[in-house]
């Protein structure tokens, strides 16, 4: 999944109205996020470049939606602050690793913050290590899905926040386009010149990325002691990693079997997906959320009803009206491309109104820092119905939901 980089200005509410009597209308605004302008700046100074200025997009007119009024109106889950992504393509890192945080708080009780970039440097060595496994045929990009992240830390451990930060001394926020630049570069001399030494490779994109991120460490210390990183994930973090389960569902594949989600952002080809009907999905997170817990959820974020500084993504009536979002219209847009894999989230609380939930969302995406509610966003029910393709979540909240998964 990849960063959501563009918002757009929020339009002033007139008098609201039921979702089911919407008759919702477009309109064309200029593209405007102010917190990501900041990050372009300061990244451009330090490398003395100028920006292209943004076009104008069609969005909904947000005018008269009926919404929550803020975060302190849902029941959520504990979690860590939002923190930016910076320019990169981390959400994947950043929105499953909050997960995990949120989880070792309510299994262990313990408030623990983690390290996204030790978990995002060891996943780009295992992307170039298959580029060449593979020939240049496995998908180098700076994407990936959430459950990259317990397939990392099963074979190189994690760190805690504050021993790796990926920030080089004076660096404010996460930059990586001349280092994702540089990478691929190298790989495709590799693959021009069919250079194919594994172990080649491997060194020389470590070498880029100690340069841009810093070398990641090999010892931590705590209360005086110290360990590696695979010892501070089995001793302090705790987790049962086998506990947590992924969950898709598509109309392309059978109900109620594992298989791959079909996205170039799963480049390893998992096939450890649990494919079910797309009430289950929805009956899933209904029932993870009344149970305090939380998910990791990634799906497609460039809809007219997805805007920062509305601080909502909710789906328009000129799109589809709500009774008719089904598993039909939600294979239709995968199939035909209009709904990707763009962005990963940490879905961490619900607000039951009018027959439908919303879900606070904690977004580590630029666009979310432009509203009311910065580092969030309200999520409207249809808009994970027809719109999320993914979710990683607690087995405990798959069983609940549906006792056969139990056997």
């Amino acid at each position: 999944m990849k960063r959501m980089l563009l918002a757009l200005p929020l339009l002033f509410a007139l008098p609201a109205v039921a979702q089911q009597d919407r008759t919702d209308r477009g309109t064309f605004i200029e593209s405007k996020n102010e917190f990501y302008d900041t990050l372009k700046a300061g990244s451009n100074a330090f490398k003395k470049k100028s920006e292209a200025p943004a076009k104008r997009e069609f969005k909904l007119d947000f005018a008269g939606i009926k919404r929550p009024g803020s975060r302190s109106e849902f029941t959520t889950a504990w979690h860590t602050p939002p923190v930016s992504q910076g320019i990169s393509g981390m959400c994947w890192c950043f929105s499953a690793t909050s997960f995990y945080e949120s989880e070792i708080r309510r299994l262990h009780g313990k408030e623990i913050k983690l390290s996204e970039l030790y978990t995002v440097y060891w996943e780009y060595v295992e992307k170039a290590r298959e580029y060449v496994r593979t020939r240049g045929v496995s998908a180098f990009a700076q994407g990936s899905e959430a459950n990259a992240v317990p397939r990392i830390w099963k074979k190189y451990g994690i760190v805690p926040a504050d021993a790796y930060t990926g920030l080089l001394p004076g660096q404010r926020f996460h930059d990586h386009d001349a280092m994702f630049e540089m990478m691929s570069a190298h790989l495709k001399s590799v693959k021009a010149t069919n250079a194919w030494d594994e172990e080649a490779v491997a060194r020389v994109i470590t070498s880029i990325l100690n340069t841009f991120l810093g070398t990641p460490p090999t010892q931590v210390a705590l209360d005086g002691k110290s360990m590696t990183p695979r010892e501070y994930l089995v001793n302090i973090v705790k987790l049962n990693l086998e506990d947590y389960v992924e969950v898709m569902s598509l109309m392309e594949l059978p109900y109620d079997t594992k298989g791959e989600l079909p996205v170039p952002d799963n480049w390893w080809h998992s096939q450890d997906y649990h494919n079910v009907s797309l009430p289950a999905f929805m009956k899933i997170v209904r029932e993870a959320v009344r149970r305090g817990m939380s998910l990791a959820i990634g799906g497609d974020t460039s809809e007219p009803g997805y805007e920062g500084h509305a601080g909502m993504a909710i789906v328009p009536s000129f799109d589809i009206p709500s009774q008719l979002i089904d598993e039909n219209a939600r294979q239709h847009r995968f199939s035909n491309g209009t709904t990707g894999d763009d962005h990963g989230i940490h879905l961490i609380g619900y607000l039951e109104r009018d027959g439908h939930d919303w879900y606070l969302i904690k977004d580590s995406g630029s666009g979310s820092r432009n509203n009311a509610h910065p580092g969030y966003y309200f999520y409207h029910d249809d808009f994970v119905k027809l719109k999320m393709l993914s979710y990683t979540v607690h087995r405990d909240a798959v069983k609940a939901a549906i006792p056969a998964f139990a056997k």
